[in-house]
């Protein structure tokens, strides 16, 4: 029997050639970690059925893990959507977006779902999941997937296979349903035994563990604010008719993307000027306005163009950057690997920051700090400012929800503004695109084009910086006072030239190569889009050049 060395945390084990990773990795068990849903050979991520033909490493992927994460939720929509249609065949299942640790859907009955019907449903998932029925991948044309779909009615799934350019696709069948799914699947339903499916009015929110919680479904947390902009955006893509990528490939091939852009620009101004409103009604209150949100959110853009639409309203706004208060560099706290952690608000001069605020808002002069980021130290050069009563201060950084940032300043006397990119375009029915993925694309064209970082770079850096919002915005966006959708209907059709070859340099050479792999196959249902249309006060601006602002 012919046999291949395979290295598994840094012990070589020799097996028969032609077993597959779920065989290799069962003669292996472990119990000190979170169940294993897939793994990496070398450093592309594949499923557990796949076959070890030749000498690698592998390396398990479990649900500590985005990849892992992935694997387990997309798996169990599949369960879900099988669920729902053994029980109402005529019904729709839609998967929106991720909400209070979960994914938000609604299932459309021809009546308004109940929690009765919930309870029959998930019932009926643990019966699919407690058989183990085996999730089977097929490989075959375009053409005949297109088929399989059209005759089960998955109309979504036929308009979005209708621009894919390769000649063959992936589908994964599970008992009688066939479904397509982005990306990895495990090989069987027993995996799948923590899910919650919990009632959402109107619809259902599918909870399972997460990244910090991966042996248990997380402790539910409302998330009103966050589901309120979510569903006022869902609203706003259906007017637009552009509610998934084969809608907006179809607005693009009829030479219509032009006034998409103006539209949703025209909706971006729209809704700044109307928070600058609800700031000028209240100006004799608010003596500060902070804006927050995680990364490549759009924060400076969106700040700079409140700014115009408050003086358009006769009001003269003061801006202070936070990045002035940090503490001197040999000061700034450490994380738990013993590193600099710029991102914790106490590498925030908090007492100098506080005391400067409350002097300014009661009429005094202050001197204000200049942080040198060479010498990694504060300087005062002579900047000193006074304010009016009418002249709100605005102040943009991560921080800006936590009420410990302006602990001084009492809460009525304050104005926040939750900032992130909350993509409702979906590729279809059941394969929603993650905010984070939205946010993800914007910082690396923006990483290479002024940072001189390289997608390879910005991508190992990416999780420190999700852990980082996980720490420090997330927990605070319900405090807002406002939440705005920085998302644009159309950016991703705009970014795909800009990424697509940064992507393509990260080789298989890399650890960061599946994740770079992934991008890729996704960024290759959207029609790419000219950016001549983009104007250049617009927050993607930001990432691809050429604004008015100063970013």
């Amino acid at each position: 029997m012919e046999t291949i060395k395979i290295t598994m945390s840094g012990k070589v084990k020799k097996i028969p050639k032609g077993t597959t990773l779920l065989e290799f990795l069962k003669a292996y068990p472990t119990t000190d970690r979170p169940p294993v849903v897939a793994a990496r050979v070398g450093n592309r991520l594949r499923e557990l059925t796949y076959v070890l033909t030749e000498d690698a490493t592998v390396t398990p992927v479990d649900l500590s893990s985005q990849d892992g994460i992935r694997i387990y939720s997309r798996s169990l929509k599949m369960v879900l959507i099988r669920a729902v249609r053994e029980i109402f065949p005529t019904a729709q299942v839609k998967i929106h977006y991720s909400l209070c640790k979960g994914l938000y859907g609604e299932i459309h009955l021809g009546r308004s779902l109940t929690e009765r019907d919930l309870k029959v449903i998930a019932a009926r998932m643990r019966e699919i999941i407690e058989a183990d029925e085996p999730i089977e991948k097929r490989s075959l044309p375009v053409e005949e997937a297109i088929k399989i779909f059209a005759e089960d009615g998955q109309e979504d799934k036929v308009r979005l296979l209708e621009y894919r350019k390769a000649p063959q696709t992936t589908i994964y069948q599970c008992g009688w349903l066939h479904s397509y799914f982005y990306g990895y699947m495990l090989p069987s339903t027993g995996y799948l035994k923590k899910f919650e499916l919990r009632f959402y009015l109107p619809g259902f929110i599918l909870r399972f563990p997460t990244l910090d919680q991966p042996w248990e479904i997380p402790e539910f947390f409302d998330h009103p604010k966050l589901a309120h902009v979510f569903y006022e955006h869902e609203k706003w893509g259906n007017i637009l008719q552009v509610s998934d990528v084969a809608s907006l490939n179809k607005l693009i091939s009829m030479d219509k993307g032009g006034d998409l852009i103006r539209i949703t620009e025209a909706y971006h101004e729209k809704r700044i000027a109307n928070i600058a409103d609800m700031i000028t009604k209240e100006l004799g209150r608010i003596r500060i306005v902070l804006i927050a949100g995680p990364s490549s959110s759009g924060k400076t853009t969106f700040t700079q163009r409140l700014a115009i639409q408050l003086q358009v309203n006769g009001v003269k706004p003061i801006s202070i950057s936070l990045d002035d208060y940090f503490v001197d560099r040999v000061n700034t706290p450490l994380d738990e690997k013993g590193e600099p952690d710029f991102e914790a608000l106490e590498a925030i001069d908090l007492e100098l920051f506080n005391s400067q605020l409350t002097s300014l808002i009661l009429g005094e002069e202050v001197e204000l700090p200049r942080y040198n980021f060479i010498t990694g130290k504060r300087e005062y050069r002579g900047e000193k400012l006074r304010i009016l009563a009418e002249q709100p201060i605005l102040i943009e950084g991560i921080h800006g929800l936590n009420e410990r940032l302006t602990e001084a300043v009492p809460k009525d006397r304050k104005f926040k503004i939750y900032l992130s990119a909350l993509t409702q375009l979906n590729l279809d029915d059941h394969n929603r695109i993650p905010t984070t993925d939205n946010r993800l694309i914007r910082r690396i064209v923006r990483d290479s084009k002024f940072r001189n970082h390289d997608a390879l770079t910005t991508i190992k850096l990416w999780p420190a910086v999700r852990r980082g919002e996980e720490r420090n915005i997330f927990p605070f966006q319900e405090e807002a006072d406002v939440m705005f959708n920085s998302a644009l209907e159309y950016e991703l059709a705009v970014l795909k030239p800009y990424i697509v070859p940064l992507l393509a340099k990260i080789g298989p050479e890399h650890p960061e190569f599946s994740e770079s792999h992934r991008l890729l196959k996704f960024l290759n249902y959207f029609i790419p889009m000219e950016t001549a249309e983009v104007p250049l006060n617009s927050i993607l601006r930001e990432f691809i050049g050429e604004s008015c602002f100063h970013c």
